[in-house]
C-alpha cells in the first residue's frame, strides 16, 4: 500500500507484539532477558522470551528470531518497542527489523528524548557507539503523540496515533508494552515496580 493510500485509508493493527527488557544491576555484564507479549486486540494471547547482551549488538537478530520463529509470527501486524535500545545500549536496527519481518515497527517512550545525552553516552562509553548512534539518527527525531513520544517505520502518524489510542487503555502506554514491563519486572526483580 502506498503512503498516500495509507493516509486515505489508515490500517488498523489487531495483532501486536510488545517487547521490554528485564531490570539489571548497573554493574551487570553479559546477557539480559527480554520478554515479548502478543496481543490480539486487548486480549493477551501469548508470551515469548529471549536474551540479549548488555550494551551488545544482537538485539535486532534476537527480536527477528523471536517473532519469526514463534507460533504467533505469521499473524503479527505490528512490533512495539519500549525505546530503541534493550539491555542498556543494545540498539535495535529498526529498518532491518522492519525489512526482515515485513511488519511496521513503533518505538514508544514515555518521556521526551534526550538525544544529546544518548549520543554522548554512546560515543564516550560504548564500544561501537558511533554505529549505534547512526542507527538512532536514521530513525529521525521522536515525535510527541497521544501522551508519549514515538519513532515509527512502516506506518503513518495517523495510524500510529490510532493504535496508541486503541491499546493504551490504562494510561498512555500501550497494553503490549505495559504488560511486557510488568512481566519483566516481576520475573527479573521478584515483583513489578515503577510506573506502567
Amino acid at each position: 500500500m502506498s503512503r498516500s493510500s495509507r493516509e486515505a485509508h489508515p490500517r488498523t493493527f489487531s495483532h501486536i507484539v510488545g517487547f521490554d527488557d528485564f531490570p539489571f544491576a548497573r554493574d551487570h555484564r553479559g546477557d539480559v532477558s527480554i520478554v515479548g507479549t502478543i496481543y490480539s486486540g486487548l486480549r493477551l494471547e501469548g508470551v515469548v522470551s529471549g536474551k540479549v547482551q548488555r550494551d551488545g549488538v544482537n538485539a535486532t537478530r534476537v527480536l527477528i528470531e523471536l517473532v519469526r520463529d514463534s507460533k504467533f509470527g505469521a499473524h503479527l501486524q505490528l512490533v512495539m518497542l519500549q525505546g530503541v535500545a534493550l539491555a542498556g545500549f543494545n540498539v535495535v536496527d529498526v529498518p532491518r527489523l522492519y525489512a526482515a519481518l515485513g511488519v511496521p515497527v513503533l518505538v514508544v517512550a514515555r518521556h521526551a528524548p534526550r538525544p544529546a545525552a544518548m549520543r554522548r553516552a554512546l560515543l564516550e562509553r560504548i564500544p561501537g557507539g558511533g554505529a549505534k548512534w547512526a542507527r538512532v539518527e536514521r530513525l529521525g527525531p521522536m515525535e510527541p503523540l497521544a501522551g508519549v513520544h514515538v519513532q515509527r517505520m512502516g506506518l503513518s502518524l495517523r495510524e500510529a496515533e490510532a493504535v496508541l489510542r486503541s491499546t493504551a487503555v490504562n494510561g498512555t502506554i500501550p497494553e503490549p508494552l505495559r504488560t511486557a514491563h510488568l512481566i519483566a519486572g516481576g520475573l527479573g526483580a521478584g515483583q513489578s515496580r515503577g510506573r506502567t
